[in-house]
């Protein structure tokens, strides 16, 4: 187990090495320039920008004094936000984007396996079918069509929710809802195909012979050996609820990463770009580690062989 986090954990820092040289090159090697929007046009006031930025010095110079700085946890100073950096704004914005994925990823989680059950248990009746649309209708609508759609019925035309903002815990339900709704949608749809299996195995056979409980047999036997699937799902769902946040963060006007993330494109902020960036990456990489150990945790018959899960 230690072997298998250790080689874990340097794949996770090779990625993270790559990921960082490769936006390097790609801020630096794009047409234009982060300068270009600054009301100054004076030649000699550009020319005293680019050396403070360190713009005027060769690729390879930026690029290592960069590494370095990344390697003792400098992201650098934003080129827009003046005298701000790049740590301090996502440490002041993450906070409310890390509530918000929270509470996506349990509503996610409890929202899919609930539809998912009732589907398998109520197969090919009423509440599978009803289950299912729920879940087509999910996967089938992008989440940057969905938030207006919400905001326009339930904030502006009936009025239960506010438009904008988290300022209180009802502003949660129209985003999370907007969030996660697609990956409710797939982990209905795993749980219910692998539970109606499930469902028909000789040990669920066993178990009801025995004269055990149905909601023990449900909870204890069948959904316990139907999560591995949602489990392996778990890295991915992480990944589809942080990156979609940057589009509904922006929707819903709320004060998170997302929406740094977004300006700093706009800006060519190369510094907030490439921090963001990885920060997101980071996020992304923790939430697929922890998605690979809970696999083996929710199975005990999982064992690791040289690095990968073998019966």
């Amino acid at each position: 187990m230690v072997g298998y986090v250790l080689r874990k954990v340097s794949f996770m820092v090779v990625t993270l090495f790559l990921l960082a040289s490769l936006t390097f090159v790609l801020m630096n090697v794009i047409p234009g320039s982060p300068l270009q929007s600054e009301k100054a046009t004076s030649e000699q006031v550009q020319k005293n920008l680019k050396a403070y930025y360190g713009l005027d010095k060769p690729m390879y110079e930026r690029y290592l004094k960069y590494m370095n700085n990344l390697i003792h946890g400098d992201l650098g100073t934003s080129m827009k936000k003046k005298f701000q950096t790049v740590e301090r704004m996502i440490s002041s914005s993450f906070k409310y984007s890390l509530r918000l994925g929270i509470v996506s990823i349990i509503t996610s989680v409890i929202g899919g396996i609930v539809l998912g059950v009732l589907a398998a248990l109520y197969h090919r009746k009423f509440l599978d079918n009803s289950a299912m649309v729920v879940a087509v209708i999910g996967l089938a609508i992008p989440s940057l069509i969905l938030g207006p759609i919400l905001q326009y019925i339930f904030a502006v035309k009936l009025g239960w929710f506010s438009v904008a903002g988290l300022k209180k815990p009802l502003d949660f339900v129209l985003p999370c809802i907007a969030l996660s709704a697609s990956s409710i949608a797939v982990i209905a749809r795993l749980i219910r195909s692998t539970m109606i299996e499930v469902m028909n195995g000789d040990f669920i056979k066993t178990a009801k012979a025995k004269g055990l409980a149905g909601h023990m047999i449900v909870w204890r036997h069948a959904l316990r050996n139907s999560m591995l699937p949602v489990v392996t799902y778990l890295g991915f769902m992480i990944a589809n609820v942080i990156t979609g946040s940057v589009v509904i963060e922006k929707i819903f006007a709320i004060p998170g990463l997302g929406k740094f993330f977004v300006n700093s494109i706009v800006d060519r902020d190369y510094p907030l770009i490439m921090g963001t960036t990885i920060f997101y990456a980071v996020i992304l990489l923790i939430g697929r580690f922890i998605a690979d150990i809970a696999y083996v945790l929710v199975d005990p018959r999982i064992r690791l062989k040289g690095g990968k899960a073998g019966a």
